[in-house]
């Protein structure tokens, strides 16, 4: 195969830049490592007959109607919009936290104007560094620790394996409190899951004859007998670069899936467990698909070190690994020959509307290079 354009990971950043590039006239070969299309978005029904999400839930809520409307070519939607609960204190409350939730955790009353008095006087009653230098202090200067310590702190340790100190401030840059009754977990215009599943939805991103792909193969395996006119990488960015700069970390997952013989396990598709048990959370994707059954099929996270690449860690270590990695990302971005995009590539935590933003960026950026 001559003059192609090399896509490394059927994900969101892969399918997404594959299209672009194909519809453009470019040729596009798209290899993933797993042995199925559609990355960590991946989805499928398990033997209960149960659409579940195999890599943990995946929501999609954005603001950015191009970004929607590019998607909408290739699904339709269930338009769910989330809710979170949060098992604090022997109560499911609403999280984010809102009014309801002050005044489950608290048992006062509270009016609309009452809740930011509220959240000023627990900030003004906690001590934290400002300007914040670190998770800790960045949460507790918005919301106070009481706050804090109920919500964030147990679940930061579970979730990172780290004490929160040890974690940047820029995790916690703005977190989300209502002052009114909203118990949406986003607040985006757009909101829904695509109607068939994300495993169907890439399925038809991919389906153009300029784009071919090949499964279960190892990008740096063959990588000696390719020579695109361009690589997209959207894996694993100290792994491109052969570890030069060390390891960066990321941070896995052990999820347990159970199906239950009942309609449904819990009252929304998402509660959180920042206190108690092991886990980190139990979703129920019933909630999000709108599917109809009498079974219902619950995934326990269990945070783990090492295993498939979930999430970036924000620690000092890092982030100093990451700007020496980077460096080397737009030395070679430079020639015109390789793109990284997504949260791997560019050890960097993307939404899924971002991961499409981005690589309707840095793709259309290149064709224009190109032409």
């Amino acid at each position: 195969m001559k003059d192609f354009v090399l896509i490394v990971g059927s994900g969101l950043a892969g399918a997404t830049s594959a299209r672009i590039i194909a519809e453009s006239g470019f040729r596009v070969f798209v290899v993933e490592k797993l042995n199925h299309i559609a990355g960590h978005a991946y989805d499928e029904f398990n033997e209960d007959g149960i659409l579940v999400h195999t890599y943990g839930p995946h929501i999609f809520h954005t603001k950015d109607k191009s970004v929607f409307d590019f998607l909408s070519r290739f699904t339709s939607w269930n338009y769910y919009q989330h809710r979170v609960l949060s098992y604090v204190d022997g109560m499911y409350v609403p999280f984010p936290i809102n009014r309801d939730t002050i005044s489950q955790i608290f048992g006062i009353k509270l009016s609309i104007e009452d809740v930011d008095n509220f959240l000023d006087n627990e900030v003004k009653n906690s001590k934290f560094a400002n300007p914040p230098i670190n998770f800790e202090d960045a949460v507790v200067s918005q919301i106070g620790r009481r706050l804090y310590e109920k919500f964030f702190m147990n679940y930061t340790r579970k979730q990172w394996n780290r004490v929160p100190s040890e974690l940047s401030p820029e995790i916690a840059k703005r977190i989300p409190t209502r002052s009114n009754r909203d118990g949406r977990y986003f607040s985006d215009t757009y909101q829904g899951l695509p109607l068939h599943g994300y495993t169907k939805m890439i399925e038809k991103m991919l389906d153009h004859p300029n784009i071919s792909v090949l499964t279960n193969c190892d990008y740096f395996e063959i990588k000696p007998e390719l020579k695109p006119i361009m690589t997209v990488y959207t894996g694993k960015l100290d792994d491109f670069f052969g570890k030069i700069h060390g390891d960066l970390e990321y941070r896995s997952l052990k999820l347990d899936f159970k199906t239950y013989r009942q309609e449904y396990y819990q009252p929304v598709s998402v509660v959180n467990y920042p206190n108690d048990y092991d886990w980190t959370r139990i979703t129920e994707f019933k909630h999000m698909t709108g599917q109809k059954s009498d079974l219902t099929t619950v995934c326990y996270e269990y945070p783990i070190d090492s295993g498939e690449p979930y999430y970036v860690v924000m620690t000092e270590e890092n982030m100093k690994k990451r700007a020496l990695y980077m460096k080397e990302v737009e030395k070679i971005e430079e020639y015109g020959e390789h793109l990284f995009i997504g949260r791997l590539a560019e050890y960097k935590y993307y939404n899924m509307d971002e991961v499409v933003a981005r690589s309707f960026q840095k793709t259309e950026e290149w064709l224009r290079r190109k032409k």
